[in-house]
């Protein structure tokens, strides 16, 4: 291998250590994580990013705000506030570190609520529950880097909060019908393993293909006179009952 092949190929294994070791890494600050804003959800519902991560909020369906409660925020952070919007996104880069819990304005009552924690979590977010709805507890997301929606994290509590049929529609793609393959494949392993016994008794009940042309043999020597009735009896009886070849 030539120098110069030699600084292509290690090169290569830098690029691929730096790309594995980023995938185990929260947002980082040169990334533009995305939050979608669809009906009545935040989605992801908890997010981690580094300090000076731009967040982009977009519009996935209807119109809603991405508001931060000015009392759920970092003593240095900024409450920020995207207003109601129905197209296109907002974007907002965070700065101090700490737990940032934000809502959407027309959907409030409703528990459309999201949080954000900056680097590690702090702040009066910590001191007290979200008041409109429920998000995942702050180690939770740091742990996960971003827990969607509806998902059933440990130590995220139910983050259905006002959005029953949401999660609902999630429970529904990763739990019950989500399973159906696996419940599909049990069952068809069942329907094998039952065919199989089924097959193995009715082979148990009937004679062997061995045992039958076995059987024809005897009978045409018997035809052919080289065996005597008394002894095509006994070659048979030792037949049917397997005790061993008698058709020899």
């Amino acid at each position: 291998m030539t120098n110069y092949n030699r600084r292509q190929f290690l090169g290569v294994l830098g690029a691929g250590a730096v790309a594995s070791a980023g995938l185990s890494q929260p947002v980082s600050a040169q990334e533009t994580p995305v939050v979608k804003m669809g009906n009545n959800y935040f989605d992801p519902i908890g997010l981690h990013v580094e300090p000076g991560t731009t967040v982009r909020f977009e519009i996935a369906a209807g119109a809603h705000s991405a508001t931060a409660y000015p009392d759920r925020v970092p003593a240095d952070g900024t409450a920020f506030d995207s207003g109601t919007i129905s197209q296109g996104s907002f974007e907002h880069t965070f700065q101090a570190p700490g737990t940032y819990d934000y809502y959407c304005i027309p959907h409030k009552s409703v528990g459309m609520v999201g949080r954000i924690v900056v680097g590690s979590p702090g702040g009066p977010a910590e001191d007290s529950p979200i008041p409109d709805g429920e998000v995942p507890d702050s180690e939770t997301i740091v742990q996960n880097g971003a827990v969607a929606v509806g998902s059933d994290v440990d130590g995220s509590g139910s983050t259905d909060g006002g959005m029953m049929g949401l999660g609902m529609m999630h429970g529904w793609n990763g739990g019950w019908f989500g399973g159906l393959p696996f419940v599909g494949g049990a069952l068809g392993m069942l329907g094998l393993v039952g065919g199989f016994l089924y097959w193995a008794m009715g082979r148990g009940d009937a004679p062997s293909e061995s045992d039958d042309s076995a059987m024809e043999t005897l009978q045409r020597r018997y035809a052919r006179g080289e065996i005597d009735e008394e002894e095509f009896q006994k070659r048979r009886e030792r037949l049917e009952t397997g005790s061993e070849d008698a058709s020899r």
